[in-house]
């Protein structure tokens, strides 16, 4: 059973300035290419990646988001979907390979040293 979790908003628009992208949102695009990589993932048994309807980042999309129990939950913005799958893997196995979720900037692929919307801690206690 899965350890982790990437969300990934399947309504988020393909670009601030453009809706979709070959008639799919790019929020359901990038989802579709981080199946398609995670097929043959050596993460594959530790990571659900999961589709929700909005992460409310309208206005930063892509937005993904991930999580697991007692780590940091992370949830980046302004994601490109054309070039961002392989990038999300690998802060995916940066992500589990850390003891409370935090991964230093300097550490994340470039696309994701930017864009980060929220850093949410673990819940405290039981």
């Amino acid at each position: 059973m899965a350890s982790h979790t990437l969300f990934v908003c399947k309504s988020c628009y393909f670009s601030s300035t453009q809706i979709d992208y070959m008639g799919e949102r790019g929020g359901k695009y990038l989802f579709k290419k981080l199946l398609e990589l995670h097929e043959k993932w050596f993460l594959q048994s530790e990571f659900l990646i999961a589709e929700v309807e909005c992460l409310s980042a309208c206005k930063r999309p892509c937005a993904i988001a991930f999580a697991a129990s007692n780590k940091v939950s992370l949830m980046f913005g302004d994601l490109p979907p054309l070039e961002s799958a392989a990038a999300i893997l690998n802060l995916c196995e940066k992500y589990h390979a850390s003891t409370n979720g935090i991964v230093a900037r300097n550490e994340r692929p470039q696309v994701l040293q930017k864009g980060i919307l929220a850093r949410i801690p673990a819940p405290i206690g039981n």
